[in-house]
Parts: structure tokens; C-alpha cells; sequence
């Protein structure tokens, strides 16, 4: 049996386990990925890429060629049975936010398919067709995996484990890690339709029906739409199989909606659950294998790159010599609570759409599209509709750095710290060389600023101005690889504020 030794073995080559390869080689991390299946998934399954993502793409170097896969949607289109009440203009919430504010349809198939082609351009490659067999920790805290293939077994010795093999991770059952919360008892259909007539084109159509409700997405030519919606019979929902012809007449009859043929067609049970840890020793849970939950807000991808890039950035530190192992206990610190909210969050909308209480009903019925009504006309106008994009684009996700100076805690400054560096316009390019890094904005004193950085080992980007009302000009902002604001200080006080939130063994490498 041949031996194998790297610094990090990522366990599934879904959109997650392929980021997460991906920005370890690119950070000069000896990286593995294994998968059981043949080879990338063909079905088109997750769809949306949020603007987050976007720019977590963008920094790794493949913006121009996602750019040239997606189908990017300017419109919410909410509906009420077959009527389109109106459209809120993506695009007007998010100008400003990002380089990327719209919805982004990409489908997963294509999104693994970049991936894997990126990986290889760096020298990488996917283990198709290894299955895990066992994972063990031997004396001195390396993981031991065993694995199989076609051409026998191989002992894998790793510094560390990934687990982003789904939802059934084996990565997650072998180190027993429990998956806590529930499973909805609807069943849930979703269909790629072809030639779909009934719905706005070039929107995303959100239109209940007292009991019933649909969800669509809009995927390219031909009229070509994701819809997504609940099996409400309860005989058809307990049976083996639910096929398509089934949900045609439900569509045609309450929402006025028929196509043609379909691409893809599945059922699915809608879970709610998050591991309880995220790290357990050497062995670290991402994506779906984290956790799950339903499909409002087309959030689920996109964390699980999320995660992948948090984890990949904070390995490379360690694998480097920068920071510790006990650095990457912030992993889990800061995305066990971003997958926490967005399950509570997706949970109880998903209730509220679900629900066949008087109260439940009345609210999809009458409520619901009076506010839609008033929606699409004041929405774009009111002051705080960015920050509505910002939530589901998933740009104002806050960490809860620990050591982190909070300079000026009541503050701009101290606002900033723990989140994605707003966007000026400029200071994003810099992003792409993934290290840390210091950024002031407005006239500041080169001297001074080449003074920090000296000190500190750092480079320092200097920006003509500070569009973002949350960048005040003068201040010093100690910026992560993966693009968060670890510490912000005046010039006098960043040097001895910035070491504190910098990995905890910067000085002996730098």
C-alpha cells in the first residue's frame, strides 16, 4: 500500500472542497482532494452565486471567466398566484456595495467545472474516484487516512482533514460529530424548465397562492427558469417517486405557468441542521457538510465557499509558519455563527412560506401582496435598502475577531473591525495578492505610512479617497488575506495596535 504526505486532505470536490483546493495551492499549500464520484457534477443543482462570492472569485484570479458562464439578474419580481405585482431592481440596492451587484446565475456544474480547471492550471488535480475508508490521528496528531480507488488502497498522512463532502459527510460520522437541528416534513420539488411562458423573463418570481407558492429563477436563453416549490398533496408526497407530470397541472392551474421540456427534474426533504463543532483536533467541517437548510435566500453555495475561503487563508498561515495551530480555532469562532444565523433566519421564512396555519394563509393571501404592492415603488428609495442587499449578497457578514483591537469601539473605526473592507472603487485589486496588508485613504504622510509598514513587515496601499462613510481618511486599516479589517488605528497608534491582531507568530517570520 503506497504512503502519501501532505500538509492538508480536503474530503469532497463539490464547489467548497474545489474553493478550498484551490486557494491552498494557490498559497503554496500541498493540498489533496479526493472524491468518490467519477468525476464534476453534471446536474445543474445550486444556481446562484451572490456578490461575496463574486468577489471571492475575482480575488482568486477567475472573474473574467465566471463572468462569461453566468446570467446575471436585475430584477425581484413578486407575484400572487398568476399576477406580477411589480419589480424591484437588484442592481439600484447594490451600486456602490460591490463590483458585483446583481444576482449571479451560475450553475454548480459549471462552477465545479471552473474550478477543477483553475486547480489544474496551478498544477493541481482532483483524485477522482477514492473513496475515504478511515480516518484515524496517530502520536503525533497527523491525520492517517485510509482511502481506495480503482487502483488499490493508498495511506494518506496529512497536517490536516477537510471534511466538505455534504450534507452525509463521512468525514463528519467518523469523528462523530453531531448534526443538530431537524428535517421539514415537505417535500420539495425542483424543475429546470425550458421555454417557460407565465413568469417575468429576466427576474427572480417569488408568487405564493395561499397554500401553495413558487419560487423561480431565471437560467439563460430558450426561456430557460429554475422553479422551485412544495408537493402539497400528501399522497404524492409520501410515494416513492414524484414525477414531473404531476406538478404541471398544480403550476398551470394556480400560477399560470407551462413549459416545454426540462433538463432536470427532483424532489427533495428540506434540512435544518449545523455540526456542533467545526473543528475537532486536525479534522475541520465546511459547506454542507457544516451545515444545511432550506433553499430561501440561495445562500447554500455560497456560504460553503465562504467557509473554504475563511479556512484555506487561515491553513496557509499556519502551514507557513505565521500563525499557530491554536490560529485556527478562529475558523470555527467566526462561521459557526454566520451558518447559526442563516439557518435560524432561512428556518423562519421558511416556516412562515410553508405553514398551513390560519394566520400562515392569511398573510400569504392578503398581506403579502399589499406589501409586495408598496415594495416595488418605495423599496429602491429608501435609505436603508442597501443594507437589505447586503444581507442576502452576504458583504455585511460581521466577525467577532478575538484579540482584535477594537479601536474607537463606539466609532467608525471600531465598526469596521470584523468586516469585509468596504469597497471604494479601487482598493479591491490589491485584494488578489491574498496577504496582509495595510490600506489608509485621503492625504496621509508617506513617510509615516512607509515607517508602519517597515515596522510591521507590511506593504501599504495608499488610496485617494475613502468613498465608503465607514473609511475615514487618515486612519490605518490592517487588512486580512481574505479581505476582512482585523484592526483599524490613527497613525500613533498603530504600531503597537496592529501586532495584536496579526497571526500570533508574525514576528519570527517575517
Amino acid at each position: 500500500m503506497a504512503d502519501t504526505t501532505v500538509d492538508v486532505l480536503v474530503v469532497g470536490a463539490g464547489p467548497t472542497g474545489l474553493m478550498l483546493a484551490n486557494w491552498l495551492a494557490k498559497s503554496d499549500v500541498q493540498v489533496m482532494i479526493i472524491d468518490s464520484k467519477p468525476g464534476p457534477t453534471r446536474e445543474s443543482r445550486a444556481i446562484v452565486v451572490q456578490a461575496r462570492s463574486m468577489e471571492i472569485y475575482d480575488q482568486l484570479g477567475m472573474i473574467d471567466g465566471v463572468l462569461r458562464k453566468t446570467t446575471d439578474v436585475a430584477w425581484v419580481a413578486p407575484g400572487y398566484r398568476k399576477k406580477l405585482i411589480g419589480r424591484v431592481p437588484l442592481g439600484d440596492l447594490g451600486t456602490g456595495l460591490t463590483p458585483y451587484p446583481r444576482l449571479y446565475m451560475l450553475e454548480q456544474s459549471e462552477n465545479e467545472a471552473l474550478l477543477v480547471d483553475n486547480l489544474r492550471r496551478m498544477g493541481g488535480a482532483v483524485r477522482w474516484n477514492r473513496s475515504l475508508d478511515s480516518l484515524e490521528v496517530d502520536s503525533a496528531g497527523r491525520v492517517v487516512a485510509e482511502i481506495s480507488g480503482v487502483s488499490g488502497g493508498e495511506s494518506i498522512h496529512a497536517r490536516y482533514c477537510v471534511g466538505a463532502d455534504g450534507s452525509n459527510s463521512l468525514v463528519r460520522r467518523l469523528r462523530k460529530i453531531p448534526f443538530e437541528g431537524r428535517t421539514n416534513g415537505h417535500v420539495f420539488y425542483v424543475c429546470d424548465a425550458m421555454r417557460v411562458n407565465g413568469l417575468a423573463d429576466d427576474a427572480v418570481n417569488v408568487r405564493p397562492a395561499g397554500a401553495e407558492f413558487l419560487l423561480t429563477f431565471p437560467m439563460g436563453g430558450n426561456r430557460h427558469h429554475r422553479l422551485i416549490g412544495i408537493v402539497r398533496s400528501r399522497r404524492e408526497a409520501d410515494a416513492a417517486g414524484v414525477v414531473e407530470a404531476a406538478i404541471r397541472p398544480w403550476l398551470e392551474r394556480t400560477f399560470g405557468v407551462t413549459w416545454g421540456e426540462s433538463t432536470w427534474f427532483s424532489t427533495y426533504r428540506v434540512h435544518h441542521r449545523v455540526a456542533a463543532v467545526f473543528r475537532e483536533g486536525p479534522f475541520f467541517l465546511a459547506g454542507d457538510a457544516a451545515h444545511v437548510h432550506s433553499p430561501v435566500g440561495a445562500q447554500g453555495m455560497n456560504t460553503g465557499l465562504q467557509d473554504a475561503h475563511n479556512l484555506a487563508l487561515k491553513l496557509a498561515d499556519v502551514v507557513s509558519g505565521r500563525a499557530s495551530d491554536a490560529s485556527l480555532d478562529g475558523y470555527e469562532a467566526e462561521r459557526r455563527p454566520v451558518a447559526r444565523r442563516l439557518v435560524s433566519t432561512t428556518d423562519r421564512v421558511f416556516v412562515a412560506v410553508t405553514s398551513r396555519c390560519l394566520v400562515a394563509r392569511f398573510a400569504r393571501r392578503w398581506v403579502f401582496p399589499a406589501v409586495a404592492g408598496v415594495a416595488v415603488r418605495v423599496v429602491p428609495r429608501l435609505p436603508g435598502a442597501s443594507r437589505l442587499f447586503g444581507y442576502v449578497s452576504q458583504v455585511r457578514i460581521h466577525y467577532w475577531m478575538s484579540g482584535a483591537p477594537l479601536a474607537g469601539p463606539r466609532g467608525p473605526r471600531g465598526a469596521i473591525v470584523g468586516r469585509r473592507l468596504p469597497w471604494t472603487g479601487e482598493n479591491f485589486e490589491v485584494l488578489r495578492d491574498a496577504t496582509w496588508q495595510i490600506h489608509v485613504y485621503g492625504s496621509s504622510d508617506p513617510a509615516i505610512a512607509e515607517r508602519i509598514g517597515c515596522g510591521l513587515h507590511l506593504p501599504v496601499h495608499r488610496f485617494r479617497s475613502a468613498r465608503s462613510s465607514r473609511l475615514q481618511v487618515g486612519v490605518y486599516y490592517l487588512v486580512r488575506p481574505d479581505g476582512f479589517v482585523a484592526a483599524a488605528a490613527v497613525s500613533s497608534e498603530a504600531a503597537a495596535a496592529f501586532p495584536r491582531a496579526l497571526p500570533d507568530r508574525w514576528s519570527a517570520t517575517s
